[in-house]
């Protein structure tokens, strides 16, 4: 289980000496442990793996918004710190599917659903989210979506 696998990793990561790693790996716990109690488990129990890549993504997307607005206030010190994060993060989350995967996808679906007016954007952007679900990120699916029309 990979927040079993996570917390054990932590030990690891100590005897190492590597305090981003540390940190990250202690952020994930933290957050796995805060979902736990949000679905009114214990906090000894353990996330699926499915509800741990949640998890994960959540953080992930988190630290992709913190390193835009670093970059704004031109904060190149707080930008190192959350990129480096964010590669720890992104080792644990499978890969997601780039553009032209998604184009092709979308262009098969959107004939399926026999979709021609852009006022039936949001059918399209439904079903390839369903369809698409934890393999594609959903920013890169509405930019590929808006490009259809």
């Amino acid at each position: 289980m990979l927040h079993e696998q996570i917390k054990n990793s932590i030990k690891e990561a100590m005897l190492a000496k590597d305090a981003v790693l540390l940190e990250t790996l202690r952020a994930m716990v933290t957050a796995f442990t805060n979902e736990l109690i949000s679905k009114n488990r214990k906090p000894t129990e353990f996330l699926n793996d499915e509800e741990a890549l949640v998890v994960i993504t959540r953080l992930s997307k988190q630290r992709k918004d913190s390193i835009e607005q670093f970059k704004k206030g031109n904060r190149e010190d707080l930008v190192e710190v959350e990129e480096s994060q964010l590669a720890i993060l992104e080792k644990y989350l499978p890969k997601l599917m780039d553009k032209s995967e998604i184009e092709k996808i979308a262009q098969i679906k959107k004939e399926e659903l026999a979709i021609s007016e852009a006022t039936d954007k949001g059918k399209l952007m439904q079903a390839l989210m369903k369809e698409l679900k934890g393999k594609a990120d959903g920013s890169l699916v509405k930019e590929v979506v808006d490009a259809l029309f």
